[in-house]
């Protein structure tokens, strides 16, 4: 009896050869950039036709787009739980960690969805602003808990709160994705939860992050 045919790359199937597609162009947006990323090099890589790229996505741009949003369900689908028990205040900084360590492991993406996407007059519909708005929400969600629970003040909005939060993430990660320098991850997301934390906290509620002589002292 023959042997089954042995299959080769070039006859994956469709949905393997999107991921192969998708995965060796991830690669290549660390390694150089999206603005460098070239289809022919996509292809040469994957033991491809360029034509065959085209195929399966219109554009480098809407290949690229697809890139993005594969990456934004990761981040969507890696559920970080707190500890449990855990206050608004490490609820908070956790969220805002998350946000700043995103952009500090993958500037080339980042860059992408906030200079490329992001400016795009369409991109209210596009699936990545959907996804982006499921991230966003978590922080939203959190602010809300805070001010329903009396934590924070109700004189401030939620959503101007929010817009802060992820205003003071891009200023602060504008540089490195730039190319001009470095961020701490800790560092920031220490000093953005302790404006937010310690400004909104209602009169009275006990700080999570104060030391044990100066909730002694309160």
């Amino acid at each position: 009896m023959a042997s089954p045919p042995v299959r080769t790359r070039s006859r994956l199937a469709p949905d393997e050869r999107i991921s192969e597609i998708m995965a060796v162009t991830r690669q290549l947006l660390s390694e150089k950039g999206y603005q460098n990323v070239v289809t022919s090099e996509v292809a040469e890589r994957c033991g491809i036709s360029e034509g065959t790229i085209y195929k399966y996505f219109d554009s480098k741009r809407e290949l690229l787009a697809r890139v993005a949003e594969e990456w934004f369900e990761e981040i969507l689908g890696a559920d970080e739980n707190p500890p449990p028990g855990a206050g608004i205040r490490t609820r908070l900084r956790q969220l805002v960690w998350k946000g700043l360590s995103i952009i500090r492991q993958e500037p080339s993406l980042s860059r992408f969805v906030l200079m490329e996407l992001r400016s795009d007059p369409t991109y209210r519909t596009m699936r990545i602003y959907e996804l982006n708005r499921r991230f966003t929400a978590r922080i939203g969600d959190l602010l809300q808990e805070a001010v329903s629970t009396g934590v924070f003040r109700a004189d401030v909005s939620v959503r101007l709160l929010r817009d802060m939060i992820f205003g003071c993430i891009e200023h602060r990660t504008w540089a490195y994705l730039r190319g001009e320098g470095d961020f701490s991850v800790d560092e920031a997301a220490d000093g953005i939860t302790n404006v937010i934390y310690r400004g909104m906290l209602m009169p009275g509620v006990q700080d999570e992050g104060a030391s044990p002589q100066s909730k002694t002292k309160r």
